[in-house]
């Protein structure tokens, strides 16, 4: 863990908090802890601060956290994936928290299997705390929104225009005209949503219909990618151009 995430309101007005759950075994375990220690902490959905601990007893951290007066931004960059293999979308789960996104959309396709919507893997039980993970080792505290979606034209149709109101619309291809360079460069001042599909890749209509609603085709290259690689590729690709540069003065 490089932050530890409290939930809101696990800390009293004045910023103390016990611990004694994994975190704390982590606290003691892994970095050591003492009285007098200071750590990294983050609200989830919050500021981040320093907690330092206070008192050790049965294994149990009292800490007092001072925080930022501000939470850290919303990622600019959302996905929308056709679901994967289960045990695929569960190492996905930290990763992408960890990149940064606003929200996942997960959905159906011609080439998805319909079983894998029944998964534990899409319960809040399971992908949440590997949300949590994600996010404590990239020292981010803003929980990703997740939605599922059985039916993909029901969702671009009607759904999506609510989900993403507005930004930069783009889908993966490896028949695009566009190369991904082309249009995921530094300097996008707005959203970004990217549609990844199954590893199969999207079909004709799906093609079409995302099309009609204002995605543009990107291409990755002629390598058909595994999901978990594409998004990894992808997602890195736009928070670097989605991220504001300093300029530097001579």
């Amino acid at each position: 863990m490089n932050l530890i995430i409290l939930e809101p309101g696990e800390t009293s007005a004045s910023g103390e908090v016990c611990l004694s759950d994994g975190r704390a075994a982590h606290l003691l375990n892994v970095l050591k802890v003492a009285p007098g220690s200071q750590v990294r902490v983050g609200i989830l959905d919050g500021p981040r601060g320093v907690g330092a601990v206070e008192s050790i007893v049965d294994a149990t951290v009292a800490m007092r956290c001072a925080f930022e007066p501000h939470a850290p931004s919303r990622p600019r960059v959302d996905l929308l994936l056709a679901l994967p293999r289960p045990k695929v979308m569960r190492r996905l789960w930290a990763q992408i928290a960890a990149l940064g996104v606003g929200q996942i959309i997960l959905t159906n396709a011609e080439r998805v299997e319909r079983s894998y919507f029944d998964t534990h893997v899409l319960t809040p039980g399971c992908y949440r705390p590997l949300l949590i993970e994600g996010l404590q080792q990239a020292r981010d505290t803003w929980l990703p929104g997740v939605s599922i979606h059985r039916q993909f034209k029901v969702l671009v149709e009607d759904e999506l225009d609510r989900l993403f109101t507005d930004g930069l619309r783009l889908v993966a291809s490896t028949i695009a005209a566009s190369p991904t360079g082309a249009t995921i460069r530094p300097g996008i001042d707005q959203r970004v949503l990217i549609a990844v599909g199954p590893e199969g890749g999207w079909n004709d209509f799906e093609m079409a219909l995302l099309a009609a609603h204002g995605f543009e085709a990107i291409n990755m290259g002629p390598r058909t990618l595994r999901t978990d690689t594409a998004c990894i590729a992808l997602l890195a690709l736009a928070h670097d151009a989605t991220t504001p540069r300093q300029s530097s003065h001579t």
